[in-house]
This record gives structure tokens, C-alpha cells and sequence, in this order.
């Protein structure tokens, strides 16, 4: 294929475009109000999109960056790199730069202290132990230095490309910054791939040191279903915020939200975003796994497209009452070289709302397609060539 025809259909993305017609709650979206400057909330069972507010803007995590120190330390327990019973000593760094005389949340170690990984855990989540959190970094890596790189690695793979990290425990620094959207996916990760470690998030209290300590975790004891994750703030640079779950009835809905002013206001605000998500929205099927919803155009095929479809049921949240239109299109590169794989992923469907995307699913090839045959490539060849060429004249016009 030319690279200029190339170019043009990857530019393009592109694409069928189709509307569906569902119930929704409100003439105008997202009628509800929050003083949290950035906000991203979503039903974890569909992937909806329940609410967004500068979801994408780069904020200062401050401890809530612990959930990726433990996903970490989750994964060495699941791979049986690390036992919960193994013990990783106190080093001075994290007693002197993470314990209490550093004036922030901490787990009371003692300096070359031998502590067993699963009270380490413990102090990270509930306590939100500085010192805890260095530990861990230390005991599974060798360094801080060096789990920091782990954890830039693992947010890569995770998908989250803007954030970036420069310590595992929540230390203000302008290489440490993360964006709503982005934590509410690695959230969303910890709790479906770690479900014997996750429960630690929601234990309420730890006692170490004969210290007595509460979840620092405030929506625990509301009755509203949460159990995890984490709060932070330096309240010069970021206010107050949290990356929080609640389950109820069976559906999740998971929160990250920051720039509250005081941790009052964080409470309460996250608290009335996740009841307003379990009272407001009700689940839709739009289509059924396996069905066709549409197709990809092919190169060298033979067959000009591919009929796509999703693995998995496609269902949405919408609001109820009201009467709102959805709609969505398929996206993928293209056109798609053959020969084609029944199951190959080739893009996603994306459901709109308001003009926010509020729903992404992976889409697959519902059927196989062969090579075409020599006269069928040289015509797809001949058609790319003109597409570019065409593209070309008109992207160099002013």
C-alpha cells in the first residue's frame, strides 16, 4: 500500500457512523454539580462513563498514588515472586524520610525493623504509611530509584500514558502527576485482577507499635457500599483528593476526584457523586455478543469488508426518564490487510453521549477472509494509490 494512501486512511480513522435511540435522564447531561475541580467516574461492570470534569488534566496525586505501589507489590504476590509472609527490613531512608518525624501519614516503623510484607500492605492501604510504601518500593525492587522505573513501566502497559511517577508513596514532585481518567483505569485494574489482595483497602482500622490506626478512607463507614481505595492531599498543590469503589446491588461504580478544598468537602462530594450514579442510571442492552454491528473495509481481500462484532454483550447506564438520543460509530485502521482471522481484534465501537464518549468496546472479526486474488490486490492497490494521491491535493491546499 503507498505510504500517502496509508496515511489517509489511518488520519481518517474511519469509519460508519450509526445513532441509537435510548431513554435517557436529563434534556442536558450531566446535570449534577460538584466543587472537585477534576472528576472521572464510571460503572465498572459496562465501562459507562457516568461523569466527567477535566478528566484529563494532569493533577498531583499525593498518596492516592499507593494504589499503583500496591498493584505492584500485588503482582509479585500473584506471580509467587513475594509471599505475604516474607519480611523486608526498615531501612533509615524510609524511617527518616516516610516515618513520623516527617510529619507525614505514616505506619510508626522502626528503624531496621524486620516487618512482614502483609503488615506492610496494611499500613500502606489503611494507614497510608509513608514509610510503608518505601519499604515496599525497597524490599521488591532493591531501591526506591528502581521502583519508580517499575512503576512508569506498569503504567504504560496499564494504558495510562500521560501520568507519570517519581516516588511511591505520594512525595510532591513535578514529575509525579496523574489525570482522573487514568486512575480510575488502574483502579479499575486492582480491583478485577487482585480481589484476595484488594480487600485490604477495605479493612477499617490497623494497629502497629500499639498505635491504633483508622482507614484514612472516610467513606468506608457511610453505608453506601465502599471498600476501597485511597485519599490524598498537599493541600497547596493539589486540595484534597480520592480514588474511591462502592459497590451496591451488585454494581460497581468507581470515583477519582480532586481539588477539594478541605477533606470535608471531599467527603461529602465524593459521597453524593456515587449515590447520584446508583440512583440515577439504568443499564440498557444495545447489542448482544456476537451480533454484527457493522464492518471494515479490507485490503487484498476477498471480500471487500469484514463483518465485526463484540465478544462480550455491549450495555450502557443511561439516566433515567427523559428520552435522549446515543451515538455511536465503529473505529479502526484501515483499510484492514488480509487475510483476516475470525476473532482478530480490528478496533472498538464508541457509544456518545452529549458529544463525551461514554462507552468503548473492543470489536472482532466475525468471520475470516481469505487472500484475494491477484487481480483483486492489484485493484485495491491501484484504488490506495489514487486515495492517497487524491488525499495529498487536498491536504496541501490552504
Amino acid at each position: 500500500m503507498p505510504n500517502s494512501a496509508k496515511k489517509f486512511l489511518l488520519s481518517a480513522l474511519a469509519i460508519a457512523a450509526f445513532a441509537l435511540l435510548c431513554r435517557s435522564a436529563f434534556s442536558e447531561p450531566q446535570a449534577f454539580q460538584t466543587s472537585f475541580t477534576n472528576v472521572f467516574m464510571i460503572d465498572a461492570g459496562s465501562g459507562t462513563v457516568l461523569y466527567e470534569k477535566a478528566a484529563d488534566d494532569l493533577v498531583t496525586p499525593a498518596s492516592t498514588v499507593k494504589i499503583l505501589t500496591a498493584d505492584l507489590v500485588f503482582r509479585e504476590l500473584a506471580e509467587g515472586r513475594l509471599k505475604l509472609d516474607d519480611e523486608f527490613t526498615v531501612s533509615e531512608h524510609a524511617w527518616r524520610d516516610g516515618g513520623a518525624r516527617a510529619g507525614g501519614s505514616s505506619m510508626f516503623l522502626n528503624v531496621n525493623s524486620h516487618v512482614k510484607v502483609e503488615d506492610l500492605i496494611r499500613g500502606l492501604v489503611i494507614d497510608s504509611g509513608n514509610d510503608a510504601a518505601i519499604v515496599l518500593a525497597e524490599g521488591v525492587a532493591g531501591a526506591e530509584e528502581a521502583f519508580v522505573m517499575r512503576m512508569n513501566k506498569r503504567a504504560a502497559e496499564l494504558g495510562l500514558t500521560k501520568s507519570t511517577f517519581a516516588n511511591p508513596w505520594g512525595q510532591a514532585s513535578p514529575d509525579q502527576k496523574v489525570t482522573p481518567r487514568e486512575m480510575t483505569r488502574l483502579a479499575a485494574h486492582v480491583i478485577s485482577a487482585y480481589p484476595d489482595y484488594y480487600r485490604y483497602f477495605a479493612e477499617k482500622e490497623f494497629t502497629w507499635n500499639k498505635i491504633r490506626q483508622l482507614n484514612r478512607n472516610p467513606l468506608l463507614t457511610m453505608s453506601i457500599g465502599a471498600d476501597g481505595l485511597k485519599t490524598g492531599s498537599i493541600e497547596e498543590k493539589s486540595g484534597f483528593g480520592i480514588v474511591a469503589s462502592a459497590l451496591e446491588e451488585g454494581r460497581r461504580l468507581i470515583l477519582a476526584a480532586y481539588g477539594a478544598r478541605t477533606a470535608r468537602d471531599r467527603a461529602e462530594e465524593a459521597r453524593k457523586l456515587l449515590q447520584w450514579g446508583f440512583r440515577n442510571f439504568e443499564e440498557r442492552d444495545l447489542f448482544k455478543a456476537g451480533e454484527i454491528i457493522g464492518s471494515a473495509q479490507v485490503y487484498g481481500g476477498a471480500k471487500g469488508t469484514v463483518d465485526l462484532a463484540a465478544t462480550n454483550d455491549v450495555k450502557a447506564l443511561l439516566q433515567r426518564g427523559g428520552s435522549e438520543k446515543l451515538s455511536g460509530r465503529i473505529v479502526y485502521e484501515g483499510p484492514v490487510p488480509a487475510p483476516i482471522e475470525a476473532g482478530a481484534k480490528i478496533g472498538r465501537i464508541e457509544i456518545r453521549h452529549g458529544g463525551q464518549v461514554v462507552l468503548e468496546q473492543p470489536l472482532v472479526a466475525a468471520e475470516s477472509v481469505g487472500e484475494g486474488t491477484l487481480r483483486q490486490r492489484a485493484y485495491d492497490a491501484a484504488f490506495e494509490l489514487v486515495a492517497g494521491f487524491l488525499h495529498a491535493k487536498l491536504s496541501s491546499k490552504p
